[in-house]
């Protein structure tokens, strides 16, 4: 199984907390300030991105299917 991060980027205002307290550097913020997964395949599903964003703008699905 592979999780799957899904941005709703309407709520997301790049405040770069989900960036700073990802473990495997997963997720970047792009050239206008928002949020996007940069390295989808070393996401380990930790939820941290998630439980940490203040807009709740990320959701991890842990069981995604490959």
């Amino acid at each position: 199984m592979k999780s799957e991060i899904t941005i709703k980027m309407g709520r997301c205002k790049g405040c770069g907390i989900c960036v700073a307290f990802c473990p495997k550097q997963v997720l970047a913020l792009d050239e206008l300030g928002k949020v996007q997964v940069a390295n989808g395949d070393a996401c380990i599903a930790c939820g941290q991105c998630e439980l940490r964003c203040p807009d709740y703008a990320i959701f991890v699905d842990k069981g995604a299917e490959a």
